[in-house]
C-alpha cells in the first residue's frame, strides 16, 4: 500500500480513530469511589441514626438478607440494646430474633 491509499484510507476512518481513541482515554480514567452527593446507603444510615442516640457511643451496622448485626460501645447496658432492637426493627423490617447487638472493643 503505498502513501496516498494509505492517507485516503487515513480521511475516512478518521473520525472512527477519534471516537474510539476517546473511549479508551475515557476507560483509563479512573471511577470515583462515592461521589459526595449520592445518598449514604441503608447500612450507613442506620449506623448514623444509631451513633447519635444516646449511650450507644460509636456502631457499625451490617444488613444482610437473613438479619441485622450492630456492633456498638453501648451495647453492655440493656436498656440501650433493647432501644437498638426496636429501632434497627422499624427501620428494616426484621424481627428481634433477626437482630444481633455486639458490644465494640475499646
Amino acid at each position: 500500500m503505498n502513501k496516498k491509499n494509505l492517507l485516503l484510507l487515513l480521511e475516512k476512518w478518521k473520525l472512527p480513530l477519534l471516537i474510539l481513541l476517546a473511549g479508551l482515554a475515557l476507560m483509563l480514567i479512573p471511577a470515583s469511589e462515592k461521589p459526595k452527593d449520592q445518598a449514604p446507603t441503608k447500612q450507613e444510615a442506620l449506623a448514623e441514626l444509631l451513633s447519635k442516640t444516646q449511650g450507644v457511643g460509636k456502631a457499625q451496622v451490617l444488613i444482610s438478607e437473613s438479619g441485622v448485626v450492630v456492633a456498638c460501645s453501648g451495647a453492655s447496658n440493656a436498656s440501650v440494646r433493647l432501644d437498638m432492637i426496636r429501632a434497627v426493627s422499624a427501620y428494616t423490617g426484621f424481627g428481634s430474633d433477626k437482630i444481633i447487638i455486639l458490644k465494640l472493643r475499646n
